[in-house]
């Protein structure tokens, strides 16, 4: 869902604004490797610079629940049991309720369930209320009875058994590393993960960026865009 609003600026002028949950498309191939590589996932690949965490996020659940990559999938989830207290939620839940897979909303759906100490993601467990999903297309059941279930998915709505998703922590950065690699982790580190975090960064990265392009480029609303465009031009001055 997209709002269009118009706001007048501190000049007098009137900017059109239209606000949008998701980019036009998802990246893949070697686009989604790179970007995924770019927020601190140990793939043999080079690192894009600076994607966008939650396109990437999303991106990569696509491509483990629709394209059954498990290897994606499983460094996805390592890479959230690890860095989920720097997610933008509210931005995360906007974008993964627009996604018309049942299977991707139902992945993001079995997160918030497992990872429910962290409250902000509360509103993300609403986006799926169907039935439980195998996450094996064949075989799910014989698994489970051999194995088990995945104990981070026990009882929610995706049927996961153990042993399918490896969990190795080596297999993405510290909160320590990718702060270091990447800008706008790093602000969210030292801010909160927020849309004003996000723009800090990058006016870091582009100073000249109007308070619309700003909050195009970080899926922001208008308002909170012209507060963080006065405040750093405040400090700049």
């Amino acid at each position: 869902m997209s709002v269009r609003r118009s706001k007048i600026c501190s000049r007098g002028w009137t900017v059109a604004y239209r606000r949008v949950a998701v980019p036009a498309e998802l990246l893949d191939g070697e686009d989604l490797t790179a970007a995924m590589v770019g927020i601190g996932m140990n793939f043999a690949a080079d690192a894009a610079g600076e994607p966008n965490i939650e396109d990437t996020l999303l991106a990569a659940s696509e491509e483990g629940m629709e394209r059954d990559d498990l290897r994606v999938l499983a460094v996805l989830v390592t890479w959230l049991q690890i860095h989920h207290p720097w997610v933008n939620a509210d931005r995360l839940t906007r974008a993964v309720r627009t996604h018309s897979s049942s299977r991707v909303r139902c992945f993001w759906a079995a997160v918030a369930r497992w990872l429910h100490r962290d409250r902000r993601l509360l509103r993300l467990g609403e986006v799926y209320d169907g039935p439980r999903v195998d996450l094996l297309r064949t075989g799910t059941g014989f698994q489970v009875r051999r194995r088990g279930e995945d104990a981070r998915f026990v009882g929610g709505p995706l049927r996961a058994p153990a042993g399918v998703l490896r969990d190795r922590p080596s297999d993405v950065l510290s909160v320590a590393e990718l702060a270091k690699r990447h800008r706008t982790y790093r602000c969210r580190v030292l801010m909160g993960p927020s849309y004003r975090a996000d723009m800090w960064a990058a006016l870091e990265l582009d100073p000249t960026l109007s308070p619309s392009e700003l909050a195009r480029q970080t899926y922001g609303s208008f308002a909170t865009a012209w507060q963080v465009k006065r405040d750093w031009n405040l400090l700049a001055a």
